[in-house]
C-alpha cells in the first residue's frame, strides 16, 4: 500500500481551539476623580470594551467588577455600551463581584447576563446619595461675608457657604427620586424574574453579603472569575485581560505631576471615604 493511499485511511481530527473568554477590569470609583480622570469613565474604558468584543470564536466577555459606586451617568453609560457590543456580537457577558460592588458598581453589574461573587462580596446599594458640609456658620465666627450674585432662582441651590434652605433640599430630594427611579428600572429590566423581595427590602439602599444577594437573586451564584469559566469552558479555557496601560509617568509618579498634586490629593480622600463606607 502506498504511503498516499494509507494516509487517506487515517480518520481525520480536528484541532478545536481552547475556548477564549476576554476579561474587562472595572475597578475603582465610578466618574472623573481627579485632574487625571482615575475613575471608571466610558471615555476611558471605550476602547478596552472595544477590544474586549472583537476576537474571533469568543466565548464570552467577563467583567471583574471591584467599585463603591459613583457617577450614574458614567454606570449607566459603561453599561449600556456593554450591552450594545453584547446584543451586537451576540456574545454573553459574565460579571464577577470581588469586594464589593455597591451603589453604581452594581449597576455596572446588571450589565452581565449572570452575576456571580464570593460569599464575603458587598452587593446592593441600591439607591442615591448626595453629601457635602456646611460652612455658614464658620464664616459668621472668622468675620468673613459671603457675596454671591445669581440670575436664576436656583442658581446657587445648596450653597456650602449659606444657610440650608428647605426648598432647595426638597429639589434636590426630587432630584434624587428621579435618579433612584432609573437605577431601579434598570435592576428590574435586567434581573428580571430573578428578585425576590419588595421594593422597600431591595431598593432601601441596603447592602449584602453574597450569600444574601444570591437569596434576594440580585446574583446568580456564588464563585470566582476562574473558577466559574473553567467549569462552564472546560479547563484548556484561554482568558485574556483587556484594558489601557497607564503611561510610563503616571506610573512612576504614582499621582499627578505639577499643579495636579492638590487635586489628586482631595480625590484620593474622596475615593477612599467611599471605600470606607463599606469597610474596605
Amino acid at each position: 500500500m502506498e504511503f498516499n493511499d494509507l494516509l487517506s485511511r487515517l480518520p481525520l481530527t480536528t484541532i478545536q481551539p481552547a475556548p477564549l473568554v476576554t476579561v474587562v477590569r472595572l475597578t475603582g470609583v465610578i466618574g472623573r476623580v481627579g485632574g487625571l480622570q482615575r475613575g471608571l469613565t466610558l471615555a476611558a474604558l471605550a476602547d478596552s470594551i472595544e477590544a474586549a468584543f472583537k476576537p474571533k470564536r469568543l466565548s464570552a466577555v467577563a467583567l471583574a467588577i471591584n467599585s463603591p459606586g459613583g457617577s450614574p451617568v458614567q454606570s449607566s453609560l459603561i453599561a449600556g455600551r456593554i450591552r450594545q457590543l453584547s446584543e451586537e456580537k451576540k456574545i454573553p457577558v459574565l460579571g464577577f463581584i470581588e469586594d464589593v460592588a455597591a451603589s453604581g458598581g452594581y449597576w455596572l453589574a446588571t450589565a452581565a447576563d449572570e452575576i456571580y461573587a464570593n460569599e464575603a462580596s458587598i452587593v446592593g446599594s441600591i439607591g442615591v446619595i448626595s453629601a457635602g458640609f456646611g460652612f455658614n456658620q464658620l464664616l459668621d465666627r472668622i468675620g468673613v461675608e459671603r457675596r454671591v450674585h445669581t440670575q436664576g432662582a436656583h442658581k446657587a441651590m445648596l450653597d456650602p457657604f449659606r444657610p440650608e434652605q428647605p426648598a432647595d433640599v426638597a429639589r434636590l430630594l426630587a432630584l434624587q427620586a428621579e435618579l433612584h427611579d432609573g437605577f431601579k428600572a434598570v435592576v428590574r429590566h435586567r434581573r428580571g424574574d430573578k428578585l425576590k423581595g419588595d421594593d422597600q427590602l431591595l431598593f432601601e439602599g441596603d447592602v449584602w453579603t453574597g450569600r444574601g444577594a444570591l437569596d434576594l437573586g440580585l446574583i446568580d451564584g456564588i464563585g470566582d472569575l476562574r473558577g466559574v469559566l473553567r467549569r462552564r469552558f472546560g479547563d484548556k479555557v484561554k482568558l485574556r485581560v483587556v484594558g489601557e496601560r497607564r503611561s510610563w509617568w503616571r506610573r512612576r509618579l504614582g499621582l499627578g505631576a505639577g499643579g495636579q498634586w492638590a487635586a489628586e490629593a482631595m480625590a484620593a480622600v474622596e475615593d477612599r471615604a467611599l471605600w470606607a463606607r463599606f469597610g474596605l
